[in-house]
């Protein structure tokens, strides 16, 4: 799951690169201004996070080099800046069908509604529509990938796993519960053995 989930982001940092590559090239090429408007801006800071979480995450998550401490230290942090910057993203790419619209739709005009506007609508409207999506997927608890055995660390207290609730958090305190009663009852058994002992020592020197 991990390697996919890293496959994924890179493929997707890669085309990126080449989207921004051929961006300031068209720009350079129709001598059109770089870096303007805000959804360059927006557009230009949600590559940088992006790579950034993608560097972050092979880094720590990824490869085997990390502590387990860092990785639970990291992990909100990753979440949280994955959906900023899947949110950044859709934020952009309004921007961008917009501004397209604004400057392309001239005859006849974007504000009479003409079919490349209806048509470049619905689009953005697809897109907030994807992107609500993925927010209340991401956002149920059952859509969670579960948690690795190795990433599991115990309790200090002999407790339950860190991250272990509900029926599992029970299950692991019936076992705790279990094994100290059954060290209660080989304690007492072995103390009555002892006493038997004592007692039949004391019958026999009498």
């Amino acid at each position: 799951m991990k390697g996919i989930h890293a496959g994924l982001n890179a493929v997707a940092a890669v085309l990126a690169i080449i989207s921004l590559v051929a961006v300031f090239d068209f720009h350079n090429g129709k001598n059109i201004p770089n870096m303007y408007s805000l959804h360059s801006w927006v557009g230009l800071i949600a590559v940088i996070l992006y790579m950034l979480q993608l560097l972050l995450g092979v880094s720590v998550f990824l490869l085997p080099l990390a502590p387990l401490s860092l990785r639970a230290l990291l992990m909100p942090i990753h979440v949280y800046s994955g959906l900023l910057i899947f949110g950044t993203v859709i934020a952009t790419a309004l921007m961008g069908v917009t501004e397209k619209l604004i400057f392309s739709v001239k005859n006849p005009a974007y504000n009479t509604l003409p079919p490349e506007g209806v048509f470049t609508n619905t689009l953005g409207l697809l897109i907030l529509v994807f992107g609500a999506l993925i927010f209340w997927i991401v956002t149920r608890p059952q859509w969670k990938r579960p948690k690795e055995p190795n990433s599991i660390l115990l309790q200090p207290n002999g407790g339950a796993p860190e991250g272990v609730d509900g029926p599992t958090a029970v299950h692991f305190g019936n076992m705790d519960k279990s094994d100290s009663e059954l060290n209660s009852e080989a304690a007492a058994r072995k103390r009555n053995i002892a006493l038997d002992e004592t007692g039949q020592r004391s019958t026999m020197t009498k």
